[in-house]
């Protein structure tokens, strides 16, 4: 044959899509599996579509998640995500995705790694690439994940079942360091393009902020205006690259990767208007962020960028704390981005001068859009 079929399920989780596939029916070799991955998705495509695939053109819509028994004592899956380029042959291991997080427990109920009555239920992840865990509460009907409800989340036009994630101990996840330099501050030198200062942090996933007006931006653009910006992702990418470097994930910034670490622009609120049309005042939100991933800025903001931010605005001196509004006394701040706002939660505590992140909280809907089997051309399967 020249193509194989293995059984698949894709979903939206938050504001992603993905296709998600049981440990059982993949090889074991990693990778085996990211060529398969990346053919599933449809990658590369120079023409920036993913035609050929179930990928949809965008980072967010260009990703595969496996679920597996869990390899944990405190949770009753494995969650393994890999973030597939598009214009690239490239399947990345080295993060989570927050969006995506939110389906993984509708798939362990529905695909019977966990059983579950009706009403509300706990699903204990343990995020693979992370190694961390991950608290998922959703409702359950007739035996499977509740999709209907009035929840509704920013990039989203329907609403959903709500789902609570906890994401618990989320400093460290990348680097083992909540700030991985040490410092609340750091500065990187562009030579001729100037300096500019950074503040990296680690909870969730690694993210390197920039203040918007650094770049002449006041954090109201779009992403089609952010990629405009003469000269600013070119920037942008350099700074994410030597940011890498400071954070210890290789000596030089030709040696890192594409997704890891994501770079955010940050501003004080200022109004703007969403992708939808719906216009937001200053008093309405916390802080505002343009969020690159994958070398183009995000429609919506992912969702352990989201976390990031929450914890990243109350650490003392980086640059989302600067620019934020106090959390309020729950811990939560409402962050703008190009399709509207999302509200996280987070619980951070200094002790003898180190910073620390107790848990962070997401609050997503999902739903699985369609279930069978995937077709992969032989030349890239096992």
């Amino acid at each position: 044959m020249s193509q194989e079929f293995i059984p698949a399920v894709f979903y939206r989780g938050g504001t992603s899509k993905g296709v998600f596939f049981n440990a059982k029916v993949l090889p074991r070799d990693r990778d085996a599996v990211s060529r398969m991955l990346v053919a599933a998705l449809g990658s590369p495509d120079p023409y920036g579509r993913q035609l050929d695939g179930m990928g949809g053109g965008i980072s967010s819509l260009s990703k595969a998640v496996i679920i597996g028994p869990s390899t944990h004592p405190d949770a009753d899956v494995d969650y393994t995500f890999i973030q597939i380029a598009v214009d690239q042959a490239v399947a990345d291991w080295t993060n989570n995705c927050g969006n995506l997080s939110s389906a993984v427990g509708h798939f362990a109920v529905d695909e019977g790694f966990v059983p579950a009555t009706d009403g509300e239920v706990l699903v204990r992840i343990h995020q693979t690439n992370t190694r961390k865990l991950i608290h998922s509460r959703f409702q359950v009907r007739d035996g499977k994940a509740e999709t209907q409800g009035d929840y509704t989340i920013a990039g989203v036009a329907t609403p959903g079942a709500r789902i609570r994630l906890d994401f618990l101990d989320p400093d460290g996840a990348v680097t083992g360091k909540l700030l991985p330099t040490g410092h609340a501050v750091d500065s990187i030198d562009l030579g001729a393009d100037g300096r500019f200062e950074v503040s990296i942090v680690d909870a969730t996933s690694l993210i390197a902020y920039v203040d918007a007006a650094a770049f002449g931006l006041t954090g109201a653009e779009t992403p089609d205006q952010v990629e405009a910006r003469p000269g600013a992702m070119d920037k942008l990418e350099a700074l994410r690259r030597r940011a890498g470097v400071l954070a210890g994930l290789g000596t030089t910034p030709e040696a890192i990767g594409l997704q890891t670490p994501r770079i955010a622009l940050v501003s004080a609120p200022a109004a703007f208007k969403a992708l939808d049309g719906e216009t937001f005042t200053p008093d309405q939100f916390d802080i505002a962020t343009r969020m690159i991933s994958m070398q183009r800025a995000h429609k919506a903001i992912p969702g352990t960028g989201g976390l990031n931010l929450g914890v990243a605005t109350q650490i003392a001196g980086t640059i989302p704390n600067r620019l934020s509004k106090p959390a309020n006394a729950a811990g939560e701040v409402r962050v703008a981005n190009p399709s509207g706002l999302v509200s996280v939660g987070a619980i951070v505590r200094q002790t003898e001068g180190l910073w620390t992140a107790d848990s962070a909280v997401l609050f997503r809907t999902a739903r699985r859009l369609m279930q069978g089997e995937v077709a992969i051309p032989a030349s890239n399967g096992t």
